[in-house]
């Protein structure tokens, strides 16, 4: 009876078989990198956008607060008695490289006619982070230049009026400029624009609008 002869894999196909077998663990390793590169982008636009939240956040709250002035009863008329202006009216704004935002508001329960150092806060941008100031010359890091670049800052005011001549005893002269009194509802668009420090590809951009809560009135009734 003839032996069998046994046949074993010949080295031809022993390449053919560990060529596949890279290739196999190549494609999985690769679907495992992009997989943990994807992961790693997630997490790094998740922190941005926190980033910018919390900053905008912060810029909203005091630029409701602002124009809050604890003397205010001292602007209401009563008689012939002189009236005080707010001195915590006004807020400033400019945009760009150097966007800075300066407002006041009272920080106590009494408050002078003017406006204490303590009672000065604003907003800058600054080598890629946003400056908050506490006070007049004291200005700290809002925002993270290593962890989120920003890129731009802006607060755009927008002011709405709304006519108050009902609340005056007689009618305005023609072509007055300051009769009738005008309430100013005041608005502004907070933009935010900022790139990740670890990875430039990952931008984000926030908007949002804040109204102020103290409004201002300009002009007066004539007398």
């Amino acid at each position: 009876m003839a032996r069998r002869r046994e046949r074993g894999l010949s080295l031809v196909e022993l390449l053919v078989g560990a060529a596949v077998g890279l290739l196999v663990v190549a494609a999985t390793g690769s679907v495992v990198a992009a997989q943990q590169g994807a992961g790693r982008r997630v997490q790094t636009e998740a922190r941005l956008a926190q980033d910018l939240r919390g900053a905008a956040e912060l810029v909203a709250r005091d630029l409701r607060r602002a124009g809050h002035w604890a003397a205010a009863a001292s602007g209401v008329r009563r008689g012939d008695a002189p009236i005080s202006a707010n001195p915590h009216a006004d807020i400033t704004a400019t945009s760009g490289g150097a966007a800075v935002v300066a407002l006041s508001f009272s920080t106590a329960a009494t408050s002078a006619t003017g406006v204490d150092d303590d009672e000065r806060f604003g907003f800058r941008l600054r080598n890629g982070a946003i400056e908050m100031q506490l006070g007049a010359g004291n200005w700290q890091a809002l925002s993270d230049a290593g962890t989120a670049v920003v890129t731009s800052f802006s607060v755009v005011p927008h002011v709405d009026e709304a006519d108050l001549s009902t609340f005056c005893a007689k009618p305005c002269s023609a072509g007055s400029t300051t009769c009738p009194p005008r309430q100013q509802i005041r608005s502004y668009a907070i933009s935010i624009a900022a790139r990740s420090a670890a990875d430039a590809l990952v931008t984000r951009e926030l908007r949002s609008v804040v109204r102020v809560r103290n409004d201002v009135v300009v002009g007066s009734c004539e007398v």
